[in-house]
């Protein structure tokens, strides 16, 4: 992530993947750094040279976009910026690598923001593709990030396997009588998001499965709600413990 407490600290060092022997950013550092704010720049319109140059902390940043072109990333054309293949792959891999971490960040460790974004920047240059995947799985493939972005699907996602038990699952596969925090809500329609929200079913909410034939039952708080199972399906809740 582009800030500016990212870079060296005069007089220290810092040295590991992403940094060179002098304890600055290397050039691979540098390309994510930019890959990520033009794919974050671009979920709000189009991104112009101009904007993203104003935007950007990354030194030499548009030397870079003109190396970045020529190895065929991305294409600077008319004034904007617009991915190649290549460079919508590697910049779909740091975006997942950053929500992921922050998701395992602030879910796991419950984190509070301040402490959880840099930390996410700096997993977000280390975590492998196996690693990744691990995690993913661990947090039950979230669709989001804990501020409400898309988080690129993964192989893992494609094939839904759960290699270990998922911290985060949907609540209808709790047991009776277990409590879930509420982490995020997939619904099919926003009318049936607003619906679960006027219920008191949102993020942060702690419910409990009291029933599950013939109906499903919950309570949150002095409240009981019975639900369609599907529904159930479409929250997911990290269990307590």
């Amino acid at each position: 992530m582009n800030r500016a407490n990212e870079g060296p600290v005069p007089g220290r060092k810092r040295h590991g993947r992403g940094w060179n022997e002098a304890g600055e950013k290397s050039e691979s550092h540098q390309r994510e750094e930019i890959l990520e704010l033009l794919w974050t720049m671009r979920e709000k319109g189009p991104v112009s040279v101009e904007e993203f140059l104003q935007m950007t902390e990354e030194e030499e940043a548009d030397h870079i976009l003109r190396k970045m072109e020529r190895d065929e990333w991305i294409s600077l054309k008319e004034g904007q910026v617009a991915f190649l293949e290549e460079g919508e792959r590697r910049a779909e891999e740091i975006i997942r690598r950053h929500r992921l971490a922050e998701r395992l960040l602030s879910e796991v460790f419950e984190l509070e923001e301040k402490y959880m974004e840099p930390s996410a920047c700096q997993f977000e240059h280390i975590l492998n593709p196996q690693v990744l995947d691990s995690v993913c799985t661990f947090l039950g493939h979230p669709p989001t990030c804990p501020h409400g972005k898309p988080i690129p699907r993964g192989p893992c996602c494609a094939r839904f396997k759960r290699e270990m038990e998922p911290l985060v699952r949907p609540l209808a596969d709790l047991k009776l009588g277990e409590e879930g925090r509420i982490v995020f809500i997939t619904p099919r329609s926003r009318i049936r998001l607003e619906r679960l929200s006027s219920l008191g079913l949102i993020p942060g909410s702690v419910v409990r499965l009291a029933q599950k034939r013939p109906a499903f039952v919950l309570e949150i708080g002095e409240t009981t709600l019975a639900l369609d199972e599907d529904i159930g399906r479409e929250v997911y809740v990290k269990k307590n413990k």
